[in-house]
């Protein structure tokens, strides 16, 4: 089994920074793909920005210079760096990740539980 934890979340208030991050942890074989996800409440989960295995990042190009997305492969961590937020970031925020596990070596999706970030005065 392999969970994955974030940790982070908290009331901010607009123009400010948090910092989220995403444990892995359990029968973990190697960790590809991991992304941040969010969902607003009455709105669809969507992808906020994800990194590759080597480490590629990707982000939307509206939160390019707002958000840095990087992670530790030999701790089986993921940080987002969240600078200049605005009330719409409000939403919880999901770790996702591609796990290959050591049980069966197949590839699999696993989520966190979620953290709230509140963007708000």
């Amino acid at each position: 089994q392999v969970q994955l934890v974030e940790s982070g979340g908290g009331l901010v208030q607009p123009g400010g920074s948090l910092r989220l991050s995403c444990a892995a942890s359990g029968s973990i074989y190697s960790i590809w793909t991991m992304a941040w996800y969010r969902q607003a409440p009455g709105k669809q989960r969507e992808l906020v920005a994800g990194i590759s295995q080597g480490g590629t990042p990707n982000l939307r190009d509206s939160d390019k210079g707002r958000f840095t997305i990087s992670r530790d492969n030999a701790k089986n961590t993921m940080t987002l760096q969240m600078n200049s937020l605005k009330p719409e970031d409000t939403a919880v925020y999901y770790c996702n990740a591609e796990v290959q596990t050591r049980a069966t070596m197949t590839l699999d999706d696993y989520w966190g539980q979620g953290t709230q970030v509140t963007v708000s005065s």
